[in-house]
């Protein structure tokens, strides 16, 4: 019996979406961003049905408004956004918690099952400028890993969400190496991860491998393209992520690598029901360049069985 490609065979156990960030939205306001009402329109008309909800304060924070909002354009809340930067220990718990609690409180409400978080950066992604090292301590190692766990457990108790870790470019959970080390260092009952395939590549890591090693750890996907040529000279240049992402680092699909098809094969042979949210860093983007790149990715992503 042949197996079957991606183009003919349906990735069932996979539920597409896109985000704000597609949209090239960053902050939760911001003159160079779209407008939310316009971002909701364009989502839906590309034929997306699951949102993620961006940076806190860019759509609706009162749950009600932002259900009439989604609900009439036929879309569904995937997970929040938190940024958070645990492996400066207890210190920074109550102040982080704020954070997570405002964003979980909304994520719950609007029907979502994860939270996605997102280390803190060891340099500033606009300015460049270095903030600490970019490797971390035993020390701050085991407070990342405790507090991500303590973060998981009381996410999962207080609201009911599965918080799902992001590793991302000039971040301390990047690499292979680290991810790795992230994931052994963690309860796979509190801790899983939201694998980032543009992420992961920008940072020289292999999803399918991932996915194929750690299967029972990833809970949430982001699916993502980088520009082989323009991360050669991001690399080279050690080009800040922002500046990395003004200059077209993360392309739309298939342009880029890791080719989709294979991960989102990968992804389906875990045989459990995974998010893949779009995701296509562009800030800063005119405004009339999101749209017709969401509707051909949606197009391209349903060319592989998704």
């Amino acid at each position: 019996m042949t197996s079957l490609s991606p183009s003919s065979s349906s990735l069932s156990r996979i539920r597409i979406g896109s985000a704000p960030d597609s949209w090239g939205v960053w902050f939760p306001d911001n003159p160079q961003q779209v407008p939310w009402q316009r971002f909701l329109d364009e989502v839906a008309q590309s034929g997306y049905e699951w949102i993620e909800l961006g940076p806190y304060g860019y759509l609706p924070t009162d749950p009600a408004v932002l259900t009439e909002e989604t609900s009439r354009r036929g879309l569904k809340v995937s997970a929040g956004t938190v940024f958070t930067g645990l492996h400066h220990g207890e210190a920074v718990w109550e102040k982080t918690w704020a954070h997570v609690a405002d964003n979980a409180v909304l994520a719950q409400a609007m029907g979502a099952s994860h939270l996605v978080v997102i280390p803190s950066f060891w340099r500033d992604d606009k300015t460049g400028e270095v903030l600490e090292p970019d490797t971390l301590t035993t020390e701050q190692w085991r407070n990342l890993t405790s507090l991500t766990e303590r973060l998981g457990r009381e996410v999962r108790e207080r609201y009911g969400l599965q918080i799902v870790v992001h590793p991302h470019a000039d971040t301390h959970v990047d690499s292979e190496e680290n991810v790795v080390r992230f994931l052994d260092g963690t309860d796979s009952d509190l801790v899983s991860l939201c694998l980032d395939t543009g992420h992961y590549a920008y940072c020289g890591g292999d999803s399918v491998k991932l996915i194929e090693t750690y299967g029972e750890r990833i809970g949430y996907l982001h699916l993502k393209q980088v520009d082989p040529e323009i991360l050669a000279d991001v690399r080279a240049n050690q080009v800040p992520f922002g500046p990395a992402v003004a200059r077209g680092v993360m392309c739309e699909p298939p342009a880029g690598v890791p080719a989709l098809g294979p991960v989102l094969e990968a992804a389906q042979k875990l045989d459990v029901d995974l998010f893949a949210i779009v995701e296509q860093d562009m800030y800063p983007c005119e405004p009339d360049k999101p749209l017709p790149i969401a509707q051909r990715t949606r197009a391209f992503l349903r060319s592989c069985g998704a």
